[in-house]
């Protein structure tokens, strides 16, 4: 059971089909901008969700195209072309283009996007310049050509490029100058590119292989009731088997479906890493089941089971508990006060004895449910290594024997299949018969861990480092961060990590950390531990902790040391034991270093130079020791430190006599580009930033009592990223950092504003001074003119923001509608704003203001009712009602692009729900409040007893009306009905006009997984798979029926149309739990009074995403065929009809 991740970025247009492996091939020429443009559109595409082919080889001239090139071409859904100087000069470029337009004429849908890089659209369309400089190179060897046939060959060739050539120049583009900034034009195009795709901003639920029996059993466990108190699920079974994989599939399908859910991962790892670890992860418990805000920080963990305790006693809630390794990790995150009725918890852990033990000390005692998960069987192994090799789902023609060998070899295990076959992709049979061997070999390691081993060593050099340093240091660590720590150690991190996540050797969390299965982490670890099994200091990395004091204690580190971790919280040692610093002076390699809450003694001169990175939480003085020598030093982490200032400026005199250095040859922090000094709790200043001019990334969160931000920061042109999350004074840090000049990312979370910084004051003392400037005051003003034209003094009393922000968190800073300025639009390049938390009633004005955002957060406002029109550039929208809330609206601008709504959890099964309304996308009214015109109009003859019995609700989006209660017969109106779950009809002659259909369903129970309707107008061919909403009510044993009413017209059906209906399961199925299925036609009867009547659904029909107005973002690949869901809408995908055909190999 695993993520394919090859075909799970489907994009909506291609949900029923995998034929479309790719949403964009780049057509580039390697020489001219691979290491520059391209490798950055590259990376900006894949941070997008977009799946972007690229390849990494460059082919001599003359050589043919490469078959997987021409594969990729057509298994893309566009291609971007990158037009460059020297793009003609490629005949594999060429061929590239002739193939791609061939593509774009024999695909309708297929687009081609040309950038011109730094040459003229005419030059190419002319083929001057150095297009015909090529174009006539290509020609003289014609002429050359001795043998005719080549000759005649060479000359089809050539025309075949001028044509194409001409025609992408006529094709609409994007140009780019030399000396434009390329950052902000790539972030254009890809906007562009999404936007023509249709990509979903959303984590596509993944595929699962041979556990669809699995899922249905828990999802169905999961909706049925429990009287006395909440349920327990254990899943048990052997490390990589896929527990956790499972766990995350049910739990994003169901999280929904409770007051508050928390899905807590790797728990065990957590525990043994980190010496907090427990710890940390109640207070992540704490903050997804609690309110918000209601938490106080404590470093207690028996404190914080207590609060646990009384949220899971009060809440129905869906926890999740994974890798749990010990009956003290139950005990602290659930406590032994039992649960709300109808609460969840699904616990996956190696050892399934630990729930029984746990549930022993409870008064209450849940029911528990076990599965063992055991392996995928042969024909499920052979699918899935045939994915991960193949990209398909049989084994190549050849590579059946040793398909089935290694099958047999890795015994089910999902993990080992998938990186086994990722290890293998491109590899010839020989290979693969030589891979089996080295297996058969024995050895030391398990099989499963042999399967990753020799996985590792197929590796290049480069990246087997990059591996071994994240498997030693850095699993759960920052992406970003590690990027650059691990860069200035000499590796190719961008290239080498996405190639690790691509063989499945790592993966990224939801918060872009770096993370890797225990048992890959182990196996790595092996590999470095068997460079000196018995003697540690002679190892290149050391990250036991005991054996790291050991080395240190005992002086023994050499210079093949490149990293050390030491938490002494993590020892029985006594913590206040000092090590000399001299035990480093010998390590002279060492680049990596942690000495958390370490003593140390001696002289701060013996830390090695070659140091990239040094982590010291918990550094006892309350200032940086002047004898540091770190000028090589990348990343300084000295968070929940007893620092009170930190300033690295000393005059020239000062850092002679101190350091005895010559300050004209060395600057002490002249290459960092990390600064963490979170949890600083007494430090007051930061200055001297002069000293580090390449400073990118500034973290100080929590530093309660910082109050002074040197100015020297304005020098720090590369700082991009600032956290002063729940700094108590940040307020009146703003005018300090507001100066930075290229700032991207800010993070004033719970920092106690009591209004937003505004770019500029409103005064008019201001506006005559800027207009005495000649500066005109709009809002294309830049904030860096407007600075430049207000004198110092009047300056310094501002506070404002950087006009370069990209993202902007605001969160929990109780600031109300009044707390913001009228306008922001100077923020012009602000995509992504986060207001959860927050006092506001309705979307502050000047929200909608901002040119170009893209990304708006806002959930968890307890005032918050409405939510009108926001930015029509917003591409995603994550809103939460809370729970005191009776109603909740939001309304989009008509013309508004169809976007990404997440609702928050907490908002589900409440009181707001049944009464919220998403204009325009989704309404959702309790059944009593429609007025009975509407239930007239829509052919339901709904008796008030009926309604009142019920107690339902009735849901709207798509055009289509529908409905889910409790019975088992279908209503006597509904005029044909059959009893199965699928009929077919033809439309009957009427003088009247058709206005909708009715269909109506009779399920045993209601089912435990998705449900779908497929409606068919096999004349018209145009199909509509629809998912209704059956995810609020439980599973009852005595029957559901739903009923919908569906705003046909005749555009979408009329006389004499042959029409299909089919009730389907995710897997196609039809005969699962339906017992009656039926139909009725609903008719505009014509009165004879020619009477112009009211139209009681004309506000229904208003809407824009509905049958019968604009599907086309929901149109699959498929044409005339549109997948219609609520789940695009509401924060999750699944994709639907997991059976549907899939690729065979060739």
């Amino acid at each position: 059971m695993v993520v394919i991740s090859e075909i799970l970025e489907q994009s909506l247009s291609s949900l029923s089909t995998l034929d479309h492996r790719y949403d964009v091939f780049l057509s580039f020429r390697g020489f001219d901008t691979r290491s520059n443009f391209t490798d950055h559109l590259y990376n900006t595409l894949v941070n997008a969700k977009i799946t972007t082919f690229l390849d990494d080889e460059e082919i001599e001239t003359g050589l043919p195209l490469k078959p997987e090139l021409e594969s990729a071409i057509r298994a893309s859904r566009a291609s971007v072309i990158v037009l460059s100087q020297n793009y003609a000069s490629s005949t594999w470029c060429l061929d590239e283009l002739v193939l791609i337009l061939e593509q774009q004429l024999r695909s309708p849908n297929y687009f081609v996007i040309p950038i011109f890089y730094h040459v003229e659209p005419t030059d190419v369309r002319k083929q001057q310049n150095s297009f015909g400089e090529a174009m006539a190179k290509y020609k003289q060897r014609m002429e050359t050509e001795a043998d005719a046939e080549r000759r005649s060959q060479w000359a089809k060739k050539i025309d075949l490029w001028n044509k194409a050539l001409t025609e992408v120049a006529g094709l609409k583009g994007e140009y780019i100058a030399e000396g434009r900034k390329e950052v902000g034009f790539i972030e254009e195009i890809v906007t562009k590119i999404r936007r023509r795709l249709g990509v979903l901003l959303s984590i596509p639920q993944p595929l699962i292989i041979g556990r669809d029996h699995r899922i249905k059993g828990i999802t169905t466990w999961l909706k049925e009731g429990s009287s006395r108190s909440g349920d327990i699920f254990t899943i048990s079974g052997m490390g990589g088997i896929g527990k956790t994989t499972l766990a995350k599939y049910v739990y994003r399908l169901n999280c929904g479906e409770f007051q508050r859910s928390s899905f807590i991962e790797g728990i065990s790892k957590a525990c043994a890493q980190q010496y907090n670890g427990l710890l940390d992860l109640q207070k992540q418990i704490c903050g997804d089941i609690s309110k918000p805000n209601s938490i106080q920080v404590h470093s207690d963990v028996s404190v914080y089971t207590s609060k646990i305790e009384k949220a899971l006693a009060h809440k129905k809630v869906f926890v999740v508990l994974d890798d749990v390794g010990s009956l003290e990790h139950l005990d602290a995150l659930l406590g032994n006060k039992g649960f709300h009725p109808g609460s969840k918890v699904v616990i996956t852990t190696q050892d399934a004895s630990l729930t029984d033990k746990y549930l022993l000390n409870l008064v209450v005692r849940p029911k528990h449910t076990k599965l063992l998960l055991d392996g995928l069987n042969d024909y499920e192994s052979l699918n899935l290594l045939s994915l991960s090799a193949f990209n398909c789902n049989d084994s190549k023609e050849g590579y059946k024997d040793v398909s089935n060998k290694l099958v047999k070899y890795c015994k089910g295990h999902p993990l080992a299949l998938e990186v086994l076959g990722k290890a293998l992709r491109n590899k010839d049979v020989a290979q693969w018969e030589d891979y089996i061997e080295r297996l058969l070999k024995k050895g030391p390691l398990s099989d499963i861990k042999k399967v990753f081993q020799m996985s590792l060593e197929s590796l290049e050099e480069d990246e087997k480092e990059l591996f071994k340093h994240i498997a030693c240091f850095f699993v759960g660590k920052d992406r970003k961060s590690t990027e650059i720590i691990l860069k200035a150690c000499e590796l190719h991190t961008v290239s080498g990590i996405k190639n690790l996540v691509d063989r499945s050797l790592l993966s990224i969390g939801w918060n872009n950390t770096l993370m890797m299965h225990q048992l890959i982490q182990e196996t790595g670890r092996y590999i470095v531990h068997q460079e000196s099994p018995n003697r540690p200091e002679k190892r290149s990395r050391l990250w036991c902790h005991e054996e790291s004091f050991k080395v240190l204690k005992q002086k023994k580190g050499k210079g093949n040391v490149l990293g050390l971790l030491l938490d002494m919280r993590m020892l029985e040692e006594d913590e206040l034991y000092e090590l000399e610093t001299d035990a480093l002076s010998k390590m002279d390699n060492l680049k990596l270093l942690q000495l958390n809450y370490v003593q140390l003694k001696g002289s701060y001169k013996n830390f090695p130079e070659e140091l990239r990175w040094l982590c010291m939480h918990g550094f006892p003085l309350d200032h940086i020791p002047p004898g540091l020598q770190l000028e090589n030093l990348v990343g300084l982490d000295m968070s929940y430190s007893r620092l009170i200032s930190f300033d690295m400026s000393y005059s020239d005199t000062q850092r002679q006599k101190l350091t005895g250095l010559d300050s004209k040859r060395k600057r002490l922090l002249r290459s960092l580009k990390i600064l963490n000094l979170s949890y600083c709790e007494q430090l007051l200043s930061l200055g001297g930033f002069s000293e580090f001019p390449k400073l990118e990334r500034l973290m100080l969160s929590n530093c309660i009592s910082l109050i002074e931000v040197c100015e020297s920061i304005e020098q720090c042109d590369a700082l991009e990223h600032i956290d002063l999350s729940y700094c108590k004074e940040a307020g009146k840090l703003l005018r300090t950092i507001g100066k930075v000049k290229n700032l991207r990312t800010l993070n004033l979370d719970g920092c106690n504003l009591s209004e937003l910084p505004m770019e500029m004051r409103a005064d008019v003392e201001v506006r005559e001074m800027l207009n005495g400037n000649n500066i005109g005051m709009n809002s294309q003003t830049s904030s860096s003119a407007i600075v430049e034209a207000i004198p110092r003094a009047l300056d310094s009393n501002m506070i404002y923001l950087a006009s370069s922000l990209v993202c902007l968190s605001l969160e929990n800073n109780n600031l109300s509608n009044e707390s913001f300025p009228k306008d922001m639009s100077s923020l012009s390049m602000l995509k992504e704003l986060y207001l959860d938390g927050n006092d506001i009633v309705s979307l502050p004005t000047c929200v909608r203001t901002l040119p170009t955002l893209e990304k708006l957060s806002i959930g968890g406002c307890p005032r918050l009712k409405t939510l009108e029109r926001p930015p029509p550039t917003l591409k995603e929208l994550i809103y939460g009602f809370s729970e005191e809330m009776k109603e909740g609206k939001v309304v989009f601008d008509p013309e508004m692009s169809l976007i990404k709504l997440y609702i928050s959890s907490f908002f589900r099964n409440t009181d707001a729900y049944w009464g919220s309304l998403i204009e325009g996308v989704y309404k959702c009214v309790d059944t009593r409040d429609v007025e009975e015109e509407v239930l007239r109009s829509l052919g339901w003859r709904l008796t008030k007893n009926h309604i009142t019995k019920t107690n339902t609700q009735m849901h709207y989006q798509f055009g289509i009306f529908s409905m889910l209660y409790r019975g088992k017969e279908i209503p006597d109106w509904i005029s044909e009905r059959r009893e199965a779950s699928s009929l077919s009809f033809s439309i009957p002659s009427s003088a009247n006009i058709l206005r909708g259909l009715n269909l109506c369903f009779a399920l045993t129970k209601c089912p435990g997984i998705m449900l779908y309707i497929k409606i068919s107008n096999i004349t018209k061919n145009l199909t509509w798979i629809y998912r209704p909403m059956m995810d609020f009510l439980e599973s009852i044993e005595a029957g559901v029926v739903h009923l919908s009413h569906w705003m046909f017209g005749k555009n979408e059906m009329g006389d004499g149309d042959q029409i299909t209906i089919s009730i389907l399961d995710e897997d196609k199925n039809d005969n699962f739990n339906t017992t009656e299925c039926g139909i009725s036609l609903v008719y505009d009867e014509d009165d004879g009074k020619n009477t112009i009547k009211e139209d009681v659904l004309g506000y229904y029909k208003s809407w824009n995403h509905i049958i019968g107005g604009d599907l086309s973002r929901f149109q699959t690949s498929t044409p005339g065929e549109y997948f219609l869901s609520y789940i695009h809408f509401l924060g999750y995908d699944h994709p639907p009809f997991r059976a549907f055909s899939q690729s065979k190999c060739t």
